[in-house]
């Protein structure tokens, strides 16, 4: 069957073509990695060289002192699909002990004593070791030029800034100097440079020497984890700075957690659904959870999972409300996560029996046997003096319903952190898809021998004992970073992914139904109309929740919204092109590649030949 057709929208017809596709969050992150492809590399070379560029011009997304994660297959393995591991875990200093020491009831949502081990570049040079072709200063040269001679400022970026400038001029005067100069942001479309940051690239690229192509790289590693970055990041953090509880204090990752930590890969975790196969990262990310919510989704009519009619959306709804409960309870960077039991038909039937025609009032995660379901109390209301720099979501769970272009800065003077996400497609069928976030503009004060800060994932644990992500050295904090690689019929293929925190497998949910079941082209499903569930706590400080909470663009047909409300569903509608930011690239049937980027925003772009 097909979907009911989603309301007039000015949709772009998907790209076609058979050499190469890249998409991701910025325009000239797509462009330089499909010139990459155009000269020769591989989706490895281009990816890498996209997402050092993501680094450079979307500073509010996403940095070098952040993480990744990543799903790849190689032209030789093309049903083998592989994960990127770029989240660095807690340093050793990073006790529930000395964060209750300091005052603390939750992991701050900014500063220093929220920062895990930065994972992302060492990721990035990791895969671009492993698979890639081109050498790393060519990778880096199209980041260190944007760095060095400049780049247009994005809205979104000034808007940013301005929102946090008195926390710059008053607390993070490195900041200030890096985002304000002259005392004010640069304005929308003025060139904005980083000579810090472009030093840095540049230093990394004359580290990499050595007999090999591999020594290379690895020698560029070593620079980065024991070398001048190490020593500039121990060195900064040293002294307290204020974080987002109003407090100072100073940061406790050590030159030996730096040095000490590698990204690597791990399988990935797959699940069936119509035929086709979705892969994840595990259960330290929340991955699984769409591959739950497909199992439970799996038993219903196709005609009861149009997203654009009311009781699919309430169907889609509620079972991911069963899905995220099971998160908060079982998810975490621990082994004996029971991901088997949780991905099995015999639970899925059992949780799909919950859902009803009314809405859930409860967080309600399933039962395990041996294995006891334990979070910290649950938490409706935000604290008292809720600060910027904090967060990850692209909308606020408490907005009004307002049209959010800028969905990073609200009318209150909050700014929320946010991702970013690149495909990438090759003619001999590699594939990657990856989420690089943290180390935002806002998250941390700028490191000025550097160009960047550190990220805020350690705001994902708890300080409370006995739950799957409660704060412990060396372990990773459940990050919300998950991009996906379908496997379709015919040896299609397909590689997606959103910013967005919690709601970034909601997202892709959907367009995992419109393509499949729906028979919406890629582009048109990014485009249709986007919802979420925000009825269980949010993974970032100060982590709240909305029982049955539902957020919807106004664009999702007035009657599918009625019956929402009528179902007991708690309805904020967002703006009609305020949800969902997804890019996907991909291989059909055909043999042709393809791909698709988001609207929202006008910022996501794809582009291939």
């Amino acid at each position: 069957m097909t979907f009911t057709p989603p309301p007039p929208f000015p949709t772009r017809p998907t790209l076609r073509g058979t050499f190469g596709m890249a998409a991701s969050t910025h325009w000239l992150a797509t462009a330089s990695a499909q010139a990459v492809l155009e000269r020769g590399g591989n989706a490895f070379d281009a990816a890498v060289a996209g997402a050092f560029v993501l680094h450079v011009v979307e500073p509010h997304l996403n940095g070098p002192g952040g993480d990744v994660v990543g799903l790849f297959v190689t032209e030789f393995e093309p049903t083998n699909p592989v994960v990127l591991m770029g989240q660095g875990p807690a340093p050793a200093g990073a006790t529930v002990e000395h964060y209750r020491a300091e005052g603390l009831d939750l992991v701050p949502g900014a500063g220093a004593l929220a920062a895990a081990i930065p994972g992302a570049v060492d990721a990035w040079l990791l895969l671009l070791r492993d698979h890639g072709s081109w050498e790393l200063p060519d990778v880096l040269q199209f980041a260190i030029e944007y760095a060095r001679d400049g780049h247009p400022m994005l809205g979104r970026v000034a808007a940013t800034i301005a929102t946090v400038r008195e926390l710059f001029t008053q607390h993070w005067p490195t900041s200030a100097e890096q985002w304000m100069p002259g005392g004010s942001p640069v304005a929308e479309d003025e060139l904005v440079v980083n000579p810090a940051l472009a030093r840095t690239l540049q230093r990394l690229a004359e580290a990499a020497t050595g007999e090999s192509r591999h020594e290379r790289i690895d020698a560029a590693r070593r620079e980065w984890r024991e070398g001048f970055v190490a020593e500039a990041i121990v060195e900064f953090i040293r002294d307290p700075h204020r974080h987002s509880t109003g407090g100072d204090h100073a940061g406790v990752i050590t030159a030996a957690d730096l040095a000490g930590f590698s990204a690597g890969y791990e399988s990935a975790v797959t699940a069936e659904f119509r035929g086709h196969t979705i892969a994840k990262a595990g259960p330290w990310g929340q991955g699984p959870a769409i591959l739950q919510s497909l199992a439970i989704l799996a038993g219903f009519d196709d005609d009861l999972l149009d997203p654009s009619t009311g009781v699919g959306a309430h169907t889609i709804l509620e079972s991911q409300k069963l899905a995220f409960a099971d998160r908060e309870a079982y998810y975490g960077d621990d082994t004996q996560v029971p991901l088997d039991y949780l991905l099995s038909s015999e639970y899925a039937d059992v949780r799909r029996r919950l859902i009803t025609n009314s809405a859930s009032l409860q967080l309600r995660p399933g039962h395990v046997p041996g294995v006891d379901a334990s979070f910290p109390p649950l938490v409706e209301e935000r604290p008292a003096g809720f600060a910027a720099g904090t967060g990850e979501p692209t909308v606020e769970r408490t907005e009004p319903a307002i049209d959010r272009s800028e969905p990073s800065v609200d009318s209150s003077g909050v700014t929320r952190g946010d991702t970013c996400h690149i495909d990438v497609i090759d003619r001999w069928g590699n594939v990657v898809s990856a989420t690089p976030s943290g180390g935002w503009l806002q998250s941390n004060p700028t490191i000025p021998e550097l160009g960047f800060c550190l990220g805020t994932r350690l705001q994902m644990t708890w300080l409370e004992p006995g739950t799957p992500s409660t704060l412990m050295p060396g372990k990773r904090p459940r990050t919300t970073l998950t991009p996906t690689i379908v496997f379709g019929p015919n040896d299609s293929v397909t590689a997606l992914g959103s910013p967005g925190g919690d709601q970034q497998d909601q997202w892709q949910l959907l367009y995992l139904l419109r393509t499949i079941i729906g028979g919406y082209s890629p582009q048109e499903a990014i485009d249709a109309p986007a919802f979420h569930s925000t009825a269980f706590p949010e993974s970032f400080w100060p982590r709240t929740w909305t029982p049955a909470g539902a957020v919807v663009e106004s664009r999702l047909p007035e009657a599918a919204i009625a019956e929402l409300v009528l179902r007991g569903h708690n309805v904020t509608q967002a703006g009609g092109w305020s949800l969902g930011r997804l890019s996907a690239v991909g291989r059909s049937a055909s043999g042709l590649l393809f791909g698709a980027a988001n609207p929202r925003g006008a910022q996501g772009y794809a582009a291939g030949r």
